[in-house]
């Protein structure tokens, strides 16, 4: 059968997701920024043998094809948002920039360790004045960058229905987590350098680049599992799913048999939900229960009728 009639009230638009424009733009200069840093502190590095700085530089430059990811994952969402072969909109785009950022984040951590391991059993001569305003310059740059993006990757709001991190931006987070590193290394190599300078603590420099590792790895793990538990649909949220059921289940002698809920935007879930009952009501009914979660984008109901006795007394 050919239907003639106005089929829209019956299609949903799958982009649940409004993207950041300000958090991109900002990350687009910070890139920059960082760039140029790189090359200063790696020339730096080189030239006056300072393991701390070199590593501040490398982690600099990894931190470059990091914020290069998030920049490509922003824009690989946004021309793709009308692309319907993404089932509900490109939003996980930025998850994986996040996942993908996460890695990067912890391999630097690696590079970190083992270098400052290496040059903690064989110590080379370092040219303190010099790597000391390269490393300061570097901090500047990194304090300037983390005030561009901070903020702009979102928290959790509280509008009634609080749950997690649904409105944080994740791929924005990860941007901001390898400025982050990048000013924890600064700040650690100018204490090491100046504990070098005018202490003759020449130890403190590689010790402060295992202490910087530390820190990174930590937060490469916390970002690898948010962005994980995002990527593999693992959101099903206690108190939303709680809620979700006590709004269908006091209708009547409704119950609940398969409840999925994941997350498929900032602070935007999908919802599809199996039910049964005596005297089941139209799917538009439950659906109008479930109307004051503002935070469900996309709810599918399944609606079967118990022909013996209620399901509610069994």
């Amino acid at each position: 059968m050919h239907h003639t009639a106005d089929r829209s009230p019956w299609e949903q638009d799958h982009n649940f997701d409004e993207g950041n424009p300000l958090g991109e733009r900002n990350t687009k200069v910070v890139v920059f920024l960082t760039a140029s840093m790189m090359v200063g502190e790696i020339a730096g590095g080189l030239l006056f043998n300072s393991m701390a700085l070199l590593a501040d530089g490398w982690h600099m430059g990894t931190h470059v094809a990091a914020l290069g990811i998030t920049v490509a994952a922003y824009w690989y969402a946004r021309r793709h948002a009308a692309d319907r072969r993404f089932a509900f909109g490109t939003w996980k785009v930025g998850m994986l920039g996040g996942y993908t950022s996460a890695i990067v984040l912890g391999l630097v951590a690696l590079y970190m360790a083992t270098e400052s391991a290496r040059r903690l059993l064989a110590p080379l001569p370092i040219q303190y004045e010099q790597a000391l305003a390269i490393a300061a310059v570097g901090l500047a740059v990194n304090l300037v960058s983390a005030l561009l993006l901070k903020g702009h990757h979102g928290h959790a709001h509280d509008h009634g229905h609080h749950h997690g991190h649904g409105h944080e931006d994740l791929n924005l987070r990860a941007a901001y987590l390898h400025v982050l590193a990048d000013a924890l290394t600064s700040v650690l190599a100018l204490v090491a350098l100046a504990g070098g300078r005018f202490y003759g603590w020449d130890w403190l420099d590689p010790v402060m680049g295992i202490v910087g590792a530390m820190v990174v790895s930590v937060w490469a793990w916390g970002l690898l599992r948010d962005t994980s538990r995002a990527l593999l649909d693992r959101e099903m949220d206690p108190e939303l799913v709680r809620e979700i059921r006590a709004c269908i289940e006091t209708d009547s002698d409704t119950i609940i048999t398969d409840l999925h809920v994941w997350r498929v935007g900032r602070g935007k879930y999908a919802c599809i939900l199996t039910l049964v009952a005596t005297a089941p009501r139209s799917p538009d009914h439950y659906r109008a229960l479930l109307q004051a979660h503002e935070e469900l984008g996309h709810v599918t109901v399944e609606v079967h009728q118990c022909l013996g006795e209620s399901p509610a007394q069994r």
